[in-house]
């Protein structure tokens, strides 16, 4: 299982907004603090706000921030809302599918059960808990600007 950069940077932008509930981020700021790129995140923030995670306000001191708390978002939630497709084999995807074996394979049960399994473990998880190591505040305090409180 591999997720795309798409979830990396939304999880990303994610814990920097719970990092700091009372603080705007803007695209920018994030974008350069993470090194990605902005019209990547730009793409990212979109999906994550047309999903009911991230608020957007415009204007003059306007920014990102959660529309709900950390602990209401469960990073299995996220990783739907994000990832494109869970076609993990040729299989899972029909009008793609082209495997001689399809038919009378045996993978794709062990492999559909893996799939909910890691689904599953991130259901439990919400984006409140990745903030509690030390080590993780620590580093994406690091990206915060140098006026932030």
């Amino acid at each position: 299982m591999r997720l795309t950069l798409h979830t990396d940077y939304a999880l990303r932008l994610l814990m920097l907004l719970a990092m700091e509930p009372g603080r705007l981020h803007t695209i920018e700021e994030v974008a350069r603090r993470h090194g990605i790129s902005r019209n990547h995140l730009m793409k990212v923030t979109q999906t994550l706000a047309q999903s009911g995670f991230v608020e957007s306000l415009r204007g003059r001191g306007g920014g990102l921030r959660l529309a709900r708390p950390a602990a209401a978002i469960a990073l299995g939630e996220v990783v739907r809302a994000t990832e494109d497709s869970f076609a993990l084999v040729e299989c899972f995807d029909p009008a793609r599918n082209a495997c001689v074996l399809a038919t009378g394979c045996g993978l794709r049960g062990p492999i559909e059960e893996a799939l909910a399994a890691f689904l599953a473990v991130l259901d439990r998880h919400s984006l409140a808990d990745l903030l509690g190591n030390p080590g993780t505040l620590r580093q994406m305090r690091r990206l915060l600007p140098e006026d932030a409180p």
